[in-house]
């Protein structure tokens, strides 16, 4: 499977070439099964486009797109600079890329955040993303989950909340592809229509 493939439209957001291949790089090696899992291991905390097959890109996909519109919007867009901009996206295709864990666990890892944001420095000396361009997509990708921060049995806090508008965006990104009321349609290749 030509992993990139999957996420051409969204490789194409990017407006730095270098980031782009970048982007490619990391998506190239996410775990296989992220490209055919549902988004959530229970069907609890997602909308009906991210269950099933495929549920995990649909909803990564979705997360990017509410980002990208986002930022097509002079008021929004503005406020932020075309680094910005590519890394805040590049981030929402990376989000959830570990979300079973590496290898493969039955549910979704609390901690996938942490786990993703460890997979992007891991591929440092692959990418030529400066250590500050990785260090800002690993802080963005930590503090995905909000408010849902905590372990589910223990209570425990694992993850950073957002602190930065970066992180806040994001978070924003990643909230609105897993409510309820957003019911994008897909077509046959797993990109959104309209």
């Amino acid at each position: 499977m030509d992993k990139g493939k999957v996420f051409e439209r969204e490789i194409n957001y990017i407006q730095t070439p270098s980031y782009r291949e970048d982007l490619r790089k990391l998506i190239e090696g996410l775990p296989d099964y992220f490209f055919e899992l549902e988004a959530s291991s229970t069907g609890k905390y997602h909308p009906r486009y991210a269950l099933g097959k495929g549920g995990l890109v649909r909803h990564t996909k979705a997360a990017v797109r509410f980002g990208y519109e986002l930022l097509s919007d002079p008021i929004i867009g503005d406020k932020y600079t075309v680094r910005e901009k590519d890394l805040m996206l590049m981030s929402l295709v990376i989000h959830d890329g570990l979300k079973y864990g590496n290898p493969k666990e039955q549910y979704t890892r609390a901690d996938h955040p942490l786990l993703a944001a460890e997979y992007v420095r891991s591929k440092k000396e692959e990418l030529s993303l400066s250590e500050k361009d990785i260090e800002d997509m690993c802080c963005v990708i930590a503090s995905h989950m909000g408010p849902w921060n905590t372990h589910p049995y223990t209570k425990e806090e694992i993850l950073p909340k957002p602190k930065t508008k970066y992180e806040n965006f994001v978070h924003m990104c990643d909230y609105l592809a897993s409510r309820k009321v957003f019911q994008l349609e897909f077509d046959d290749y797993n990109d959104i229509i309209g």
